[in-house]
């Protein structure tokens, strides 16, 4: 059986909260984006290029968050 680590599960709880509804991406704290921000960094997924394009496509939405939490609503909205 394989051992799931701390993180792993840290992960995926938090990517369970972000693909549970759209709305729920604009509910996380500002913690909670920087730890997943981490979190998505660390996991190599450079074997599968589909999942790899998919977790550069999460980090600029996170990084996108991240702007619109700490310096307002951001430039668009």
């Amino acid at each position: 059986m394989t051992n799931i680590s701390e993180e792993d599960q840290e992960r995926v709880a938090l990517l369970q909260l972000v693909t549970s509804s759209k709305n729920e991406f604009k509910n996380l704290t500002l913690d909670q984006l920087a730890r997943l921000q981490v979190l998505v960094e660390k996991k190599d997924y450079s074997h599968d290029k589909k999942a790899h394009k998919s977790k550069e496509k999460l980090l600029k939405k996170i990084n996108v968050r991240i702007y619109e939490v700490t310096e307002g609503k951001g430039i668009w909205g």
